[in-house]
């Protein structure tokens, strides 16, 4: 049975879950009306109730530990200017907490009495990120300032006894800081004072607001669970991630019960314990949960049970409540599968592809149904292939739901996405194989996967498309100029065209840490613009679709206007779409059936 687009971005996702005060409701991100609004529900299974009814996204949504209040974030057009807003639990009144639609805010938690809240925000200075506190019942200018910064600053949450807030600095995706503010002195003290690049992320105040645990890759090549004495400043493992990295931490702070997950070749090992000592502990029966990739946990009262996301490839995303200490899982969230047959939905299998210089590609490969068993000469299928490579570049592709993965599946494309070098999960050696100079070898390791389809029993050799977002629209673009022989088409989502015009004019507060992987204006311009797919336009040999949104602020429309305009002065044959109420990616459930229904129509044509 085939299904349009339409149905498939149908398919409804249930994440971000946080418990009411009196642990007897849950929250969570539901978009059922076409774009991630508020939702609360009782008990499991039962009737949700959609609590925000906004055209725009709502980006989160947290319980007070006290009140019966939410607080949540949303921005206007894709414009990633989100404000704050207090929620009644009722859903009855909306109080917009900072009202200045002209800065960024990133929420940093309730403190623990509930009666005021943290946030970052650059209102003061457009580059930088300044650390507020405001009470619950204020708007406005009444957030007070606690810090100033000079960069890309996070709250990362209070200590138990409210008097502390922890903030995360961030110089580059493999460099950060952790200090703790105090509130009563203005004391800013980094609690992670290194020389090299280092990453610290996720940190939490322990139990005893004595120490900070976190992961870091302090002196290994991978993540590690890691405790910080806030007296020494001395550094103790609590849990090796061994060859895989220890993604996060959540700790429940009366209790003394946490819950961390190591990601182990793209899926989720979670481990819920309570502590025993300082990096001591005994861990709790591991839950049931379906599709291999789960997190966001939120705790209840006094810490008896959590609730927490999971998804999987073939699995859409729902909210599961856990008894902490027996394991016994509860879904609580029925998010619609719009009516597809969930035995249909397709899981990949992941293969590792020997790049050009030895290095090993991870990568997950989906079939169609109707493709080949994989019997039969190499190279004899007529599967055309979907190569869809992540962006970040510092992130990973994880057997997550992907509904119009799903849906090109369904029409018969196999779908191939790499995590190539540049990729995060595989330790910190790999994350830096692609870092300025050596940006095009994650290019090469492309091709080395299409090399690799090619062989392959079930795939049409001639009928390979690459598809990516963000800086995997330049890695679409990048691919298109360096290797134009492996393609019959391209599409480009909000992609990076030329790295010297994207640095220039990406947001404020972005470039420095931008500059930080791809290389500077001041020191690697030329470079820069020798591997722009801009300045190599003319290689170009497939049909290409460039999609956008006019609001973007990470890479601006005119990434999308400049590379559309020379590829059709060269003869390339070019689809242009742009939408004016969005920003980086496509947020509303009527732009995105729009947008995957004519890339549909484009790889049908040319695929």
């Amino acid at each position: 049975m085939s299904y349009d687009i339409e149905r498939y971005l149908n398919v409804r996702s249930a994440s971000g879950a946080s418990f009411g005060p009196e642990g007897d409701r849950l929250s969570f991100m539901m978009d059922t009306t076409g774009t991630s609004q508020v939702w609360t529900v009782d008990e499991p299974g039962s009737w949700p109730v959609q609590r925000t009814f906004y055209e725009e996204r709502v980006t989160f949504a947290s319980w007070s530990p006290e009140h019966d209040e939410l607080a949540f974030g949303m921005d206007e057009g894709g414009n990633e200017r989100a404000q704050l807003y207090r929620l009644s639990g009722d859903g009855s009144e909306v109080v917009n907490l900072t009202g200045r639609p002209d800065a960024k805010h990133r929420w940093g938690g309730w403190s623990h009495d509930g009666e005021r809240f943290a946030f970052t925000s650059n209102r003061r200075d457009e580059s930088v990120f300044d650390v507020y506190v405001q009470g619950r019942d204020e708007t406005g200018n009444d957030a007070e300032l606690v810090h100033e910064g000079s960069g890309w600053l996070t709250p990362a949450g209070w200590s138990p006894s409210d008097d502390r807030l922890l903030v995360h600095e961030a110089y580059s995706n493999v460099d950060q800081d952790v200090y703790v503010l105090d509130l009563e002195t203005g004391e800013f003290e980094c609690i992670t004072p290194h020389d090299d690049e280092i990453r610290f992320h996720s940190p939490s105040f322990g139990p005893e607001d004595d120490a900070v645990y976190c992961c870091t890759g302090d002196g290994s090549d991978t993540l590690y669970l890691a405790r910080i004495d806030l007296e020494t400043l001395e550094r103790e493992v609590v849990e090796d991630g061994g060859e895989w990295n220890v993604d996060g931490v959540s700790i429940d702070h009366e209790s003394g019960r946490f819950a961390f997950s190591r990601n182990v070749d793209g899926y989720t090992d979670l481990t819920v314990a309570e502590f025993t000592g300082e990096t001591e502990y005994d861990a709790f029966p591991s839950p049931d949960l379906p599709g291999g990739i789960a997190g966001g946990v939120s705790w209840g009262p006094d810490a008896d049970r959590y609730a927490i996301t999971a998804t999987g490839a073939a699995v859409n995303t729902n909210v599961y409540v856990v008894e902490t200490e027996t394991g016994d899982t509860e879904r609580w969230t029925y998010a619609a599968t719009a009516g597809i047959p969930e035995d249909s939905f397709r899981e990949p299998e992941l293969v590792h592809v020997e790049s050009f210089d030895g290095v090993d590609v991870p990568g997950f490969l989906t079939l169609p149904e109707d493709a080949a068993d994989g019997e039969g000469a190499a190279g004899d299928g007529d599967t055309p292939v979907v190569v869809s490579i992540h962006g970040g570049p510092e992130s990973q592709r994880r057997p997550s739901f992907n509904p119009v993965k799903q849906y090109f599946l369904n029409r018969g494309y196999a779908y191939f996405e790499p995590n190539v070098r540049g990729s995060t999960g595989y330790g910190e050696t790999y994350t830096r194989l692609d870092d300025v100079e050596k940006r095009m070898d994650s290019v090469a390791d492309v091709k080395a996967c299409v090399e690799w389809l090619h062989d392959h029993p079930a795939v049409d050799p001639d009928r390979i498309a690459c598809m990516g977002g963000s800086y995997g629209g330049f890695m679409v673009l990048a691919c298109m100029t360096e290797y134009p022989d492996l393609w019959a088409a391209g599409v480009d989502v909000v992609g990076i065209a030329n790295f010297v015009s994207f640095l220039e004019n990406t947001g404020e507060w972005r470039r420095k840490l931008r500059e930080a992987e791809y290389g500077s204006l001041e020191h690697d311009r030329e470079f820069l613009e020798s591997i722009s797919p801009i300045n190599n336009v003319e290689k170009i040999a497939a049909p290409l679709f460039v999609l956008h949104g006019e609001n973007d602020p990470r890479v601006p429309v005119g990434e999308a206007e400049q590379i559309v305009e020379e590829a059709r002065e060269q003869g390339v044959p070019v689809r242009k779409l742009v939408f004016d109420d969005e920003g980086h990616g496509f947020s509303k459930l009527e732009n995105r059936v729009e947008a995957y229904s004519a890339v549909a129509e484009f790889l049908d044509e040319h695929v």
